[in-house]
C-alpha cells in the first residue's frame, strides 16, 4: 500500500510485507488504515497507524478471506465482507471495543457486499442478489428492523452522501443514481424517493462479479472520486467482414 500526497504529487510506501496488502479503509480520524493481507494465508484484517513505519496489528484472523468495507464514524464498528468460494458473500461487523466478537449483520442465503454505514451509524446500505439480480437495500444497524429496497431496476455500490440525506449507487446501465432519503423522526424507518440519474460512469461495468470494493467514494464536500477506464487512443481498429467465403 502507498499514500499519495495529492498536493505535492509525492507517493510514500505504507506497508512493506511481501504478501498482498490490499483494500485499504481510513479510520474516522484519518490516523490509521485498515486493510486486508494474505500474510497468513486467506486475507485477514489488519490496522496500521499512518505515521508509524511498522506497527501493523491483526484485527481479525479466520480461515476465510475478509475485506474491510467501512469504519463507523464513532469508531466503534468495522464493517467487513467474508468471501467464501463455497458460500454466499456475507457482511459482518467487528466491534472495536469490549469483547470484539464479530457478528453477522444480515442473515441470508444470497450474496451481500459493498456495505457502508450511514453517517450517524444507525443504518447500513448494501448490495444483494436476493431478488435474482443486484439491488440496493438499507437496513437498521445493529438491528432489529426492516430492510428497505432503494434501487428500482438493479444497482450496486451504494454510497451515502455526507449528511445521510442522499444515497448513491451505480445502475445496470452504468449511470450514477441519486436517491433522496428521509428518515422518520423516531429513527426506526426511512422513505426512499425516486432515483435520479446524475451521469454515466466509466468504471468498466456496474455489475462485475469479481469486485470486492466499490469503485468510487463521495467526498465530504459532495464531489465524487471515481475509478475510470481510460480508452487506448493508439489501439488499432478491428475490421469485421461478414459473409466472407474462400474461393474454391
Amino acid at each position: 500500500m502507498w499514500l499519495l500526497d495529492v498536493g505535492r504529487g509525492v507517493s510514500s510506501r505504507v506497508t512493506f510485507d511481501p504478501a498482498d496488502d490490499v483494500y485499504p479503509i481510513w479510520s474516522p480520524d484519518g490516523k490509521s488504515i485498515v486493510f486486508s493481507s494474505s500474510r497468513k494465508g486467506p486475507h485477514d484484517v489488519y490496522v496500521k497507524p499512518v505515521a508509524d513505519t511498522g506497527g501493523e496489528q491483526v484485527l481479525l484472523h479466520t480461515t476465510e478471506t475478509k475485506v474491510a468495507m467501512d469504519w463507523s464514524r464513532d469508531g466503534r464498528f468495522l464493517l467487513y465482507m467474508v468471501v467464501d468460494p463455497n458460500a454466499p458473500w456475507s457482511l459482518w461487523a467487528l466491534p472495536l471495543q469490549g469483547d470484539r466478537n464479530p457478528f453477522r449483520v444480515i442473515e441470508s442465503d444470497s450474496d451481500r457486499k459493498f456495505g457502508q454505514f450511514s453517517p450517524d451509524g444507525k443504518w447500513i446500505a448494501y448490495s444483494s442478489t436476493e431478488s435474482g439480480r443486484w439491488e440496493i437495500y438499507v437496513q437498521p444497524f445493529p438491528g432489529p428492523g426492516t430492510k428497505s429496497l432503494i434501487s428500482t431496476a438493479g444497482g450496486i455500490s451504494a454510497r451515502w452522501g455526507p449528511d445521510g440525506k442522499e444515497l448513491f449507487y451505480i445502475a445496470l446501465d452504468d449511470r450514477l443514481m441519486a436517491v433522496p432519503i428521509e428518515i422518520a423522526s423516531d429513527g426506526t424507518s426511512l422513505e426512499a424517493r425516486t432515483p435520479v440519474p446524475l451521469f454515466t460512469t466509466r468504471v468498466g461495468g456496474a455489475l462485475r462479479q469479481t469486485e470486492f470494493t466499490p469503485q468510487y467514494v463521495v467526498a465530504p464536500d459532495g464531489r465524487f472520486l471515481m475509478n475510470t477506464v481510460v480508452e487506448d487512443t493508439n489501439a488499432s481498429p478491428i475490421t469485421v467482414i461478414l459473409n466472407w467465403k474462400t474461393k474454391s
